[in-house]
């Protein structure tokens, strides 16, 4: 039976595209968090790397960037197309059942969704050694390829929290 999230239950139904890139976006963001996993037990996914020893803390540190970047997905999922973001959950102590002011979601979800931009969507530049971003060196041009293509869709994150904030703001706005 697959997981749904009950996203249509909000006051102010999101429309149809927010809903559907939404729900997308833990899976856009999937293959950056596997790509992840192996350097949490030293094995580098054939990057060439100055030898280093691997920090006693790295594999949790990994492991919940992975996690952490996962949750942080799903909150954006809840919290702009799904109730939270109109209502605060019951388990949020003092404000259970309260309505969340628009600026509460508006504000953390657009400078986040800048931040994303600021950090990832610089990539292109590392690929062509712009402005003196360099990208990572692989042994061979096939771990290069699947670097790529688990990597490369994390540039879509931060649009597409943008883009969920813009249609959160309109629903939510002051008729």
């Amino acid at each position: 039976m697959p997981i749904r999230l009950p996203l249509g239950d909000t006051e102010h139904p999101a429309p149809r595209w927010a809903l559907r890139l939404a729900k997308a976006l833990p899976f856009v963001l999937l293959p950056h968090c596997v790509w992840r996993l192996p350097f949490a037990v030293d094995f580098r996914m054939g990057t060439i790397q100055p030898a280093t020893s691997f920090p006693w803390w790295g594999a949790a540190y990994v492991v919940g960037l992975s996690v952490l970047t996962e949750a942080l997905a799903l909150l954006t999922v809840r919290g702009l197309v799904g109730s939270w973001g109109e209502t605060f959950p019951r388990w949020v102590p003092f404000l259970a059942g309260r309505r969340v002011p628009p600026l509460a979601a508006t504000l953390p979800a657009t400078l986040g969704g800048l931040a994303l931009v600021a950090l990832w969507d610089t990539m292109p530049l590392a690929w062509f050694g712009l402005f003196g971003y360099h990208d990572v060196a692989f042994t061979n041009g096939w771990w290069k390829l699947l670097a790529d293509v688990c990597i490369t869709p994390v540039m879509l994150w931060g649009p597409i929290v943008l883009a969920l904030t813009y249609a959160y703001h309109r629903r939510r706005r002051p008729a």
